[in-house]
Order: C-alpha cells, then sequence, then structure tokens
C-alpha cells in the first residue's frame, strides 16, 4: 500500500483557490483552453481515443478530460484538488458531456485498484507539481495496459525555460498566476525518459510547444528546451 499521499499541499491548496477560474477562456487557466486543441490532436494523432478506456491523470477543472469525453472516449479524471474536481463535475452536468467520470484519487492508489485497465492515460502539466514524478509515472505505467499509450507533458529545467515559463509568462505578460511553476521541481526530458524507461515505458514520440507573445499563438515544434510532451507505450504482453 501506498503510505504516504504523494502531493504537495501548497500545490492543492494553490489549484483549489483558483477553481472557480478554471472554465473562464480570458482567465489564468487561459493557456490551458488555448493548448488543448494541440494536445488533443496530438494524442489522436498517435493513438485515436475514440471507444477507448481513457485515464487524465491530474484532471484538474477537467479541461482536456471534457475535450476526450467529447471526442468519443470513455474518460476518468482523477484529482487530489478537492474544488477543482468539484468545478469539473459541475461543468461536464452543465455541458451534458457524455462518458465522463471524475474520482478524488491519488493515481497510485488507482493503480492498486485498477491495473492495465486504460487503452490511453495521459498525465499533462501535473508532474512538476509533485514530490516524487517518478512514482506518478510508474502508477501510469500500471494503470495501462500492455500495448496501450500514456502521454505526459511538463516543463523542461533549464536557464531558458526559467526565463520563459516563469519569468516571462507568470511575471511579465501575465499569462498565468506568479507562482505556478517552481524552477526545481521542473524536469529535464532526460530525466522523464529515465522514469519512463524504470516504469517499462518506451519514448516513441517528442514534441516541444512553441508560443508567440505578440500573436498569443501556441504550435508544436521540435525543440523541446521550455514545455514539452512524451508518448509512451507499455510493451504489449508476450505471448503465451
Amino acid at each position: 500500500m501506498t503510505s504516504t499521499l504523494n502531493a504537495d499541499p501548497a500545490e492543492l491548496a494553490k489549484f483549489s483557490d483558483l477553481a472557480h477560474r478554471w472554465w473562464d477562456m480570458e482567465g489564468e487557466f487561459r493557456p490551458l483552453h488555448q493548448i488543448n486543441p494541440l494536445r488533443l490532436e496530438w494524442i489522436n494523432g498517435i493513438s485515436p481515443i475514440r471507444g477507448k478506456q481513457v485515464l487524465d491523470v491530474g484532471c484538474g477543472g477537467g479541461i482536456l478530460a471534457d475535450a476526450m469525453a467529447r471526442g468519443g472516449a470513455q474518460v476518468t479524471g482523477i484529482d487530489l484538488a478537492s474544488k477543482a474536481l468539484r468545478v469539473a463535475q459541475l461543468h461536464a452536468l452543465e455541458a451534458q458531456t457524455p462518458n465522463l467520470d471524475y474520482r478524488e484519487v491519488s493515481v497510485e492508489a488507482l493503480a492498486e485498484q485498477q491495473p492495465q485497465s486504460f487503452d490511453v492515460v495521459t498525465c499533462m502539466e501535473m508532474l512538476e507539481h509533485v514530490p516524487d514524478p517518478a512514482s506518478v509515472v510508474r502508477a501510469c505505467s500500471a494503470l495501462v495496459k500492455p500495448g496501450g499509450w500514456v502521454f505526459f507533458s511538463t516543463l523542461n529545467r533549464n536557464p531558458k525555460s526559467f526565463l520563459l515559463a516563469i519569468v516571462g509568462a507568470e511575471y511579465v505578460l501575465g499569462l498565468l498566476p506568479r507562482g505556478t511553476h517552481e524552477f526545481a521541481k521542473m524536469i529535464r526530458p532526460s530525466e522523464l525518459a529515465s522514469y519512463c524507461r524504470s516504469g517499462n515505458l518506451d519514448l516513441l514520440h517528442t514534441r516541444g510547444m512553441g508560443y508567440n507573445p505578440l500573436t498569443r499563438r501556441y504550435w508544436l515544434q521540435a525543440d523541446t528546451s521550455v514545455n514539452y510532451l512524451f508518448a509512451t507505450q507499455r510493451a504489449p504482453a508476450s505471448p503465451v
């Protein structure tokens, strides 16, 4: 059994305090709304989600989970921020989003309860907010079926990322609330790749994300020096 909860109370409080703003398209979570179509298109291009059992880890207010459910997946969203989950549930009811269920449970606990239950697992913009990201990666691997896909997105840790993602995005441009990210918690791609290997996940696709503050446009690119995405696959079951 997991003895301690892999969560930072300060991080949970931070996102709970902003919970009522999750679905304000011009509020603090505007960047998540703007990048959501890019993330969903990338996921769908690698592993089409229609008709699949999908788990969204660290779902927050449900921006990605809701979009995946509307895209035809059977989606479970999990988080430990109670207020954000209630906002996600309320939005799903108001929008009448089908095939969507939210649960307040840690990914490690769910991995013990429902191993190998999902075709696709997504964990986006979450790893940089937990004390032990490697534990989350292992749990995601345990939850996906053999041959299934696990998608991660997070922030690189380097001087460029510090300048653009923290100084630029939080303090200069005001794209995110100040204090959203801590530099020490950012994760280099080599570190995340190591967590994936240890979790029996094969890293098959990598993309970065760019942003133009003048046009307020995001795009996917080869450069992974700031925001980046991983597409990993759990090894298929060996033939008997």
